[in-house]
């Protein structure tokens, strides 16, 4: 009986329990417009990181660059509207660095998750001087 009851009641409980947390967002995307702007700073931020460490692979470069430019963005939009125009160095810095490990992890790029972090700073860095104002 109790494996019936699991079979059962499990699929149906986690199908609730996916589609509560998808379709119903607690607090709307916290990226601002000038998402596309960060994400198009990050690719070209790592590729070059890249290519200076020799990871010569651009597309994975880009791919993890932009992902983590929306990140930063992302980070930068959950300040109040005052802040988001005084950017925080050091959240873009640290927000690029996590992001870009973790990235790294996902792609199956784990092995240099240092030099992920770095790559990663980087483009917070890049980002923090191109759009503080």
């Amino acid at each position: 009986m109790n494996k019936i009851l699991k079979r059962a009641l499990l699929p149906s409980l986690m199908a609730a329990s996916l589609a509560g947390v998808t379709l119903v967002p607690a607090k709307p995307a916290a990226a601002d417009d000038q998402v596309l702007r960060d994400a198009g700073i990050g690719a070209v931020t790592n590729v070059v990181t890249g290519a200076v460490r020799g990871r010569h692979n651009v597309l994975r470069n880009a791919a993890s660059g932009a992902v983590t430019g929306a990140a930063v963005n992302g980070a930068n939009g959950l300040r109040k509207t005052h802040n988001r125009r005084h950017r925080n160095a050091v959240q873009d810095v640290g927000v690029g660095a996590g992001t870009s490990a973790v990235t790294g992890v996902i792609t199956g790029d784990g092995k240099d998750t240092l030099g992920n972090a770095v790559d990663g700073a980087a483009v917070g860095g890049a980002i923090h001087l191109l759009t503080n104002h």
